[in-house]
Order: C-alpha cells, then sequence, then structure tokens
C-alpha cells in the first residue's frame, strides 16, 4: 500500500505543475481588449444616505475568442474591489473568469518623479542672456515637491508660491556633476510603466461562441450619498403651511454615471465598516425661495424590504464631484399647529433649581393624506419661512426630522420666542422623613404679545413621585415628565403653583 501511494503522489504533483503553467502560459498569449465608457447601453445607480452606492454598468462588447485580457475603465475610484459582479448577460456560459485585478496607482507628481529616479529627465532653466528658457536634460537622483522659503524672500514668500506656483528642489547629475536646482516644469519622455491615469478592472477570461457579449458589471462604492432637503413657508396665520421635498445626491466617487436609471434607498441599512471610515460632507440646500417642482416625472416611492425606494421615472447624469437637486414632492395647505414650550433645562433630581428659560417655538403637523401628505418622508434638513409684510419670505427656523412614515407627527423646532418668558422658581425643599422629600415649584409666564397664547409647562421629576396640589391641571407624560398647558393673557402673567412628593 505504502509503495502505491508515492506514484500518485508524484503524478499529481506533475499534474499541479502543469496546470500552474498553462494558467501563467494562458496570461501571456491572452490579447488585450478595453472598454471604456463609450461602450456603455445602460447605467443604474441605486444611493444609500450612508454615503455608498450600488452601480449597474452594462456595456456592448466585441471578444476576439480565446484567452482575452479585458482592461474595464471608468470605473468609480472609490468602489470596492471585493464587491465586483462581472457577467455575460447574452451568453453567461460563453465567459469563464480566470482572474481578477484592480489597478488603481493613478498618475501623481510624486509617482511619477518617484518612477524617474536614476532616469534621464528634462527640464527647463532660464538663460539670464537670452531672456528665454533652455530645455536641459540629466540624471534624476532625487526629488522634493516642496522648497523651503529663501531667507532675503521672509514672509512674502507665501504669497508668491500662491502667485507663481509651487517650486521642487532636485539633485540632477549633468554630465560629471551633480548640481540641485529649483525646478518649475520637468519634461519627461513617456508615462512609466505601471502607472494608468484613471481606475481600471482587469480580468483575465476564457470566451468562447459568439464573440458580441452584452455585459453586466456591479460594484459597490463609496462616495455617493443622499439626503432629503424640505424648504416650507408657513401661512399668516401659522396654521397652515406647503411642503416642497427635494433630493440632493452628492457624487465624489470618482465617476460620472451618463443617463442613469436612479433609485434612492430610504432607511439605515446595516454595513460592515471597515477599521477608517472615509466621512463625506452633505452639503445642504441654500435657503432661499425654491422653485416649485417642474412638470418633469420625479421619483416614485414603493416599500422594500424594511426600507423604502425612491425611483426617478427618468434618466439622470450625475458628475462626478457634483452635487444634484431632484424635486420630490409638493404639498400644499397641510394643516399645523404653532405650539410654545417652556422646559428649563436643570438636575431634577432633588426638585431643581430656580432658573429661567427660553420658551421654545415650534411647528407640529401630521403626515396624513388628510393633511395632503401621507408619504413616507426621507430624513433631512427642513427650513421653514414666512412671508413679512412686504410679502418677502423670510427664513424663520430650520430643524431636522427622521425617516418618518405615514400617519406620524412631525414637530419642528424653529427657535425661542422674544415677546414670552418663563421662569422655574424653587420655593421650598422638605425632608419628611428619611426616604421622602416634598418640594414647593412656581412657574412665571409672561406674555408680551398682542393677542393671548397658550404655554406648555414641562417639568421632571425622578423616582416614585406624586403631585399632591397644584394650581392647574397637569398631564402626566411619561414616568419622568408631565406638563401643564397654560393659557396667558395677552400682556399678561400666569403663576403655575405645584407640590410634587417624591420617594427615593
Amino acid at each position: 500500500m505504502k509503495k502505491s501511494i508515492l506514484p500518485a503522489l508524484f503524478v499529481m504533483f506533475i499534474f499541479a505543475l502543469c496546470s500552474g503553467s498553462s494558467s501563467v502560459d494562458a496570461a501571456f498569449a491572452a490579447k488585450i481588449l478595453e472598454t471604456t465608457s463609450n461602450d456603455q447601453s445602460a447605467m443604474a445607480i441605486t444611493v444609500y444616505n450612508s454615503g455608498s452606492g450600488l452601480v449597474r454598468d452594462v456595456r456592448d462588447i466585441v471578444f476576439p475568442g480565446g484567452m482575452v485580457e479585458l482592461k474595464f475603465m471608468d470605473v468609480a475610484s472609490g468602489m470596492d474591489p471585493t464587491s465586483v459582479h462581472f457577467a455575460s448577460l447574452t451568453n453567461p456560459g460563453g465567459i469563464s473568469i480566470w482572474e481578477q485585478n484592480y489597478e488603481f496607482d493613478l498618475v501623481s507628481k510624486s509617482k511619477l518623479l518617484e518612477k524617474y529616479i536614476g532616469k534621464e529627465i528634462g527640464f527647463k532653466e532660464f538663460n539670464q542672456e537670452t531672456k528665454s528658457y533652455d530645455i536641459k536634460r540629466g540624471i534624476l537622483l532625487s526629488a522634493s515637491e516642496s522648497m523651503p522659503p529663501p531667507p532675503e524672500y521672509g514672509a512674502e514668500f507665501s504669497m508668491m508660491k500662491d502667485v507663481f506656483g509651487s517650486q521642487g528642489s532636485y539633485i540632477i547629475k549633468i554630465g560629471n556633476e551633480i548640481q540641485m536646482k529649483n525646478l518649475t516644469e520637468i519634461i519627461l519622455p513617456s508615462l512609466p510603466e505601471g502607472l494608468i491615469t484613471r481606475p481600471t478592472l482587469v480580468w483575465l477570461l476564457d470566451t468562447a461562441g459568439e464573440p458580441k457579449h452584452k455585459v453586466e458589471m456591479s460594484y459597490l462604492t463609496s462616495g455617493l450619498n443622499w439626503n432629503a432637503n424640505y424648504v416650507t413657508v408657513v401661512n399668516d396665520k401659522d396654521n397652515a403651511l406647503d411642503l416642497n421635498g427635494w433630493v440632493t445626491i452628492n457624487n465624489t466617487s470618482g465617476a460620472t454615471y451618463n443617463n442613469a436609471s436612479l433609485k434612492l434607498v430610504a432607511g439605515d441599512i446595516h454595513r460592515v465598516q471597515p477599521k477608517r471610515e472615509m466621512e463625506y460632507e452633505t452639503l445642504g440646500m441654500a435657503d432661499g425661495r425654491m422653485a416649485k417642482a417642474a412638470a418633469a416625472p420625479g421619483f416614485e416611492e414603493k416599500s422594500f424590504f424594511e426600507y423604502h425606494l425612491y425611483t426617478l421615472q427618468r434618466p439622470a447624469t450625475l458628475k462626478n464631484n457634483q452635487q444634484k437637486q431632484i424635486a420630490l414632492l409638493e404639498s400644499t395647505d397641510v394643516p399645523a399647529k404653532k405650539l410654545f414650550i417652556f422646559e428649563p433645562e436643570g438636575d431634577y433630581w432633588y426638585g431643581g433649581d430656580t432658573q429661567k428659560g427660553k420658551i421654545q417655538v415650534k411647528m407640529q403637523f401630521r403626515n396624513s393624506k388628510e393633511n395632503n401628505l401621507g408619504i413616507p418622508l426621507p430624513k433631512g434638513t427642513v427650513r421653514v419661512y414666512k412671508a413679512d409684510t412686504d410679502g418677502s419670505l423670510q427664513l424663520i427656523g430650520e430643524d431636522t426630522i427622521d425617516h418618518t412614515p405615514k400617519d406620524e407627527d412631525l414637530r419642528l423646532f424653529l427657535g425661542e420666542a422674544f415677546d414670552l418668558v418663563g421662569e422655574r422658581i424653587l420655593k421650598n425643599r422638605r425632608k419628611i422623613s428619611d426616604r421622602i422629600w416634598e418640594y414647593d415649584v412656581e412657574i412665571i409666564l409672561r406674555n408680551h404679545k398682542a393677542e393671548a397664547v397658550q404655554i406648555t409647562v414641562v417639568d421632571h421629576a425622578w423616582g416614585d413621585w406624586t403631585i399632591i396640589s397644584s394650581t392647574h391641571d397637569s398631564n402626566k407624560k411619561d414616568a419622568s415628565t408631565f406638563e401643564f398647558p397654560v393659557n396667558v393673557p395677552k400682556d399678561g402673567e400666569v403663576k403655575v403653583k405645584y407640590t410634587v412628593r417624591r420617594e427615593y
């Protein structure tokens, strides 16, 4: 038995060597084929509001047959190579993928100079006699992209850099001499091997059958993000509003997506985060009056898994390093209510301290069909405007909302009332026993407006507590919160007094 095993192992070893060598030979014999965005027949983008996107790139490619090294260009520089899926849509069995490589060693000044260390370069040098530049050549020994400021320039050097550009300090061998030079323009004969001008995916493919293929390449990329922005106009009576929603898409993925089918996913999907995550700043919509949505087809909303999917009903182009805004919704005459809230911040463990506080102004409305809304609202920033006596819109506040389903209430914090004043006074604190305390509180509300208002006083208590007496009716909101709705007349003052007993 032992003697028969050795020949078998030897045969398997020889077979493995032959297989490996055939793979290498096939790679060397492969025909090189390039495809760019000019070959695209379809493009689809799904953008998540977590800073990533799913790209689906369909291209028409004619393969020469046999082994092919396909260079798939014009892909996003922020792509995740481990998420790539490549397949033929016309003949899935006609292409076998042997190998995939992601080349992202892009051209830069430092990399070019690094590749030319020890090689001949050209450079321009100013000739004082002819008052022109001469082209000279030498062997590059060392290169530094920055140069220390010359002492004769002093503080003025930083200004000169902005005007004339930065120089580099180089060590160059010219003939038998080693010279140090500060150069502003270098001439290189060619692009060094291994450097590319744009990210490229390279596949080693075994192709057979019909040469024409419609191939699909999909991948996840960072640098794609979207958020919702809302522009709200409150009517003159503060009891209704118009709401326009806009989608703001930011593309810093390193690629342009032409005439793409665009979908947006609203919801908090879970993604495995790398150790170092790139953060992209989301730019908000500028303040001001926004034009109403045009008649162009907008987004169609549908439920998708546990999220919501918004599909644009027309193609859109997302350019690299571009922010694009697309109309999402338009609703008018949404019933709303203005609220005044007095909730001073403090430590309420022993009844709190005497303190003055601002009266918050909030706007509340319900996201329902009866209120001319009733669609899932993606999270975003809401800017609220109101027309002044001249009819010009003025910003009266802004707030953010989370993903809000239909038939839910929204409450926007707009600011603090100028003509309303609140004060919370701790009048007494009494120890009834080792575990029971009582404290008396007085709330003073003053209204300097020309009309009566209702102010909701919000207070807190911890532990096992009870309001044993009060001048106004209270509502218990939760285990630590209670509130008093108080009507305050114009140019008037109201005092709310109550006693809380709590057990530790």
